[in-house]
């Protein structure tokens, strides 16, 4: 037998500015000067039709942002729109697409790939873009509050088949991650809200003092304040990155996901409420069944849990839906989240619960019953505070 460890020595790059595509901001230009290729830089750029709807000159912006520096770098041809949304990425039609305009403007490993949109979007780009010549240098900007603090600072590309959630995906670390905070104004209420929930839910398992931040300025948040979003998305974008930076495993070799805390509630109500429920509020609900299932069992205090959940719900998001209720043939449909979820893992499921704020453990198994017994107790205190 031959053996040798293979060491890689990758820079994950995110840099925070507003207006990128106007003709002063040179933030992306810089950033494509760090590569080790000196010649005319190629880019090829694909954009989320969702994000040209709520801007209409970005695709003039940015074209006209390249011309403006001809002989630096080439736009291979005009920005590409395609559909985004959690539905681009179950159009399986969509991959090959982006592939045949890799391959017809010769895009090689030299060249970039420029995806705007957001989180769904960047993973269908993303997929496309790292099986292209095995990888092709990715540049990802995100224009979502969920994507720029959390989905889109990440190592992970998905798209979805056979009715699962990212089933067909890649890990690749992107060239770079351009965050570009003047998207965010584009967003109707409750997608700048959902960004909130992800970083809410990285601070209870990783840091206490970002957590109390949040708590601080709850109001402020509720109230979509511009500048105390900024904030806890840049300290959340931070929080994600030192977890893949630091955590001995970024591409998920083990079965703990702990930025996954409170998502395997959130996959399953996402797919039966056929996207409904958006992911930022998918993702509060499920952190909302595992608070209450860690107090249940007594992994977490009460006074923890009530805390967890007021900040939840004083930042704006439910904690309940009734699709938590829904059942097929006398059982519970939301509990086949977590038979997928073991799936997803390899086999051995491994769930991150929160002891106290600002710590996580992992467990090997839940108990179905005290799940749907935490169910039925967010149902009452729901119920109880409407009246």
């Amino acid at each position: 037998m031959i053996e040798r460890p293979i060491h890689l020595d990758l820079a994950h790059r995110i840099e925070f500015t507003r207006d990128l595509f106007s003709s002063e901001n040179s933030v992306l230009a810089d950033v494509i000067a760090k590569s080790d290729n000196g010649s005319c830089h190629r880019v090829i750029a694909f954009v989320d039709g969702g994000v040209v709807g709520g801007n209409q000159n970005l695709l003039r912006d940015i074209s006209s942002w390249f011309s403006a520096r001809d002989g630096e770098l080439e736009l291979v041809e005009s920005p590409i729109v395609l559909p985004g949304g959690e539905p681009c990425k179950n159009d399986w039609s969509l991959v090959p697409e982006i592939w045949r305009d890799i391959n017809q403007n010769s895009i090689d490993r030299h060249s970039f790939v420029m995806a705007v949109g957001g989180g769904a979007f960047l993973d269908l780009v993303g997929f496309a873009a790292s099986t292209a010549h095995r990888g092709v240098r990715m540049i990802r900007i995100p224009t979502t509050s969920l994507s720029q603090g959390d989905g889109g600072v990440g190592v992970k590309n998905g798209v979805n088949f056979f009715g699962k959630k990212n089933w067909v995906g890649t890990f690749a670390v992107p060239y770079a991650v351009i965050n570009d905070f003047s998207f965010l104004q584009t967003l109707d209420e409750r997608s700048r809200r959902a960004g909130i929930i992800e970083a809410i839910k990285v601070a209870m398992i990783r840091s206490r003092d970002f957590y109390e931040k949040i708590e601080q300025c709850s109001s402020r948040l509720k109230g979509l304040d511009d500048d105390v979003l900024e904030m806890v998305i840049k300290r959340s974008a931070e929080e994600h990155v030192d977890h893949i930076a630091t955590s001995g495993d970024p591409y998920e070799l083990g079965s703990a996901r702990p930025l996954d805390y409170g998502h395997w509630v959130a996959h399953k109500l996402e797919q039966i409420s056929a996207f409904r429920i958006g992911h930022g509020e998918a993702v509060a609900i499920g952190m909302a069944v595992d608070l209450i299932y860690s107090k249940r069992i007594g992994l977490m205090s009460a006074e923890d849990c009530e805390r967890a959940l007021s900040l939840i719900e004083s930042v704006g998001f439910s904690i309940y839906d009734s699709e938590l209720h829904r059942t097929e043939s006398g059982r519970s449909i939301i509990l086949r989240g977590l038979e997928e979820f073991r799936e997803h893992l390899g086999g051995q499921l491994t769930i991150t619960l929160v002891p106290e704020i600002g710590r996580k453990v992992e467990l090997n198994e839940m108990d179905e019953e005290e799940i749907l017994a935490s169910i039925d107790e967010l149902k009452v205190r729901v119920g109880a505070a409407v009246s």
